[in-house]
């Protein structure tokens, strides 16, 4: 039979979103119906508007999500109705190369649901990173919903399952970040600040965010910066040099994702030091940097992907340390909106003066 619920697409590129009769499928093999308690409103919902990523409109928006189980299809045993989950778009295949070496937070393969989610005429829907969750219900893959503890503040949880995910695993997981550590994150938006909330809880003892946005720097210190940098005021490479013993730091983070930050970045790290790159950069952008440079300063340039997380095994104990008080995700909800309220939100993101506006469901 099937629902219809109210949801939000992007109908053509750049159009205005619009709230409209969305029909969501039962269950079937292998797929999970979402109940939708609140979803973050993230860049990467505005690509889709903006026809950055593909042309496969319409989009059905929104990724960021928390919500309870309300029905699961057959073969279906990590879920169950009734369950608190985060959705991911890591939805592990296990029989990929990525998987069969022992790497599934790379899995080249996830899942999505096999169903389409449809408009009342029949037209069918492509969901932001195969979620689709500015919405009352959607319908995903189970292993793109993971279960945690039903303490955990919707808003707050939900913002998991990307841009704070992202952030927080570029300093953890791909970086590598450990005890004594310094580190410099271009860039105070979510991603960057969970990149210094990450670099934190791993034990970093000079964290230094660099940004052109007073604002956004100050932002910064709630998560545990230690030092901020305003680059069109200082230059943020020797900056961050003296900040590190004349060294430059272990790890820099680039969130930004333009050529400009990234060669800051690549000079601004330690001999043997670790660049990663989590700010997705425009798809026309080139990058030229001194061969002898590479070799010469050694260490690491990465891409981290999601924060190279595996959900299953990040999501859950993330979230016992948000609810011990240790992991600031509050502090990443600027506002609650409904859902009527996403292409406000838009502007209020490109204006810089939100971290996240997180979509509560009535």
């Amino acid at each position: 039979m099937g629902q219809v619920v109210n949801g939000v697409i992007a109908r053509s590129k750049g159009a205005p979103v619009e709230v409209v009769p969305v029909h969501v499928p039962d269950p079937g093999p292998g797929e999970a119906l979402v109940q939708i308690q609140a979803c973050g409103v993230c860049h990467t919902d505005l690509h889709y508007r903006e026809g950055a990523i593909g042309g496969d409109f319409p989009y059905l928006l929104g990724h960021e999500a928390a919500g309870v189980v309300e029905a699961v299809g057959p073969d279906v045993s990590d879920v169950a109705p009734g369950d608190f989950v985060i959705l991911n778009w890591r939805a592990v295949c296990g029989n990929c190369r990525a998987c069969h070496r022992g790497q599934p937070q790379i899995c080249f393969s996830t899942h999505n649901a096999s169903q389409k989610m449809t408009l009342d005429d029949g037209t069918e829907l492509s969901p932001a990173l195969g979620i689709g969750a500015f919405m009352e219900k959607t319908l995903v893959a189970a292993g793109q919903a993971t279960k945690v503890s039903a303490e955990a503040r919707p808003e707050a949880a939900g913002l998991l399952g990307c841009g704070v995910m992202a952030g927080l695993g570029a300093a953890m997981n791909t970086g590598g970040v450990g005890r004594g550590d310094s580190v410099a994150v271009f860039g105070c938006g979510g991603v960057g600040d969970a990149a210094i909330e990450g670099s934190r809880l791993a034990g970093a003892t000079t964290i230094i965010a660099v940004d052109i946005d007073d604002r956004k720097l100050n932002w910064a210190k709630q998560f545990g910066a230690t030092h901020t940098v305003n680059s069109t005021k200082e230059d943020a490479v020797e900056r961050i040099r003296e900040l590190t013993g004349g060294n430059g730091a272990n790890v820099v983070v680039d969130a930004v994702g333009l050529q400009e930050t990234y060669r800051q970045a690549f000079f601004a790290r330690d001999l043997a030091g670790t660049v990663v790159l989590v700010g997705v950069p425009p798809p026309d952008v080139t990058l030229e940097l001194p061969f002898i440079e590479v070799f010469g300063r050694g260490g690491a340039l990465k891409t981290s992907w999601y924060g190279d997380c595996l959900p299953t095994r990040d999501f859950p104990m993330l979230i016992d340390l948000y609810l011990q008080g240790r992991l600031n995700l509050d502090g990443f909800v600027s506002e609650t909106i409904g859902i009527g309220d996403v292409e406000e939100s838009f502007a209020k993101m490109e204006r810089g003066e939100v971290l996240r506006s997180v979509v509560v469901m009535g």
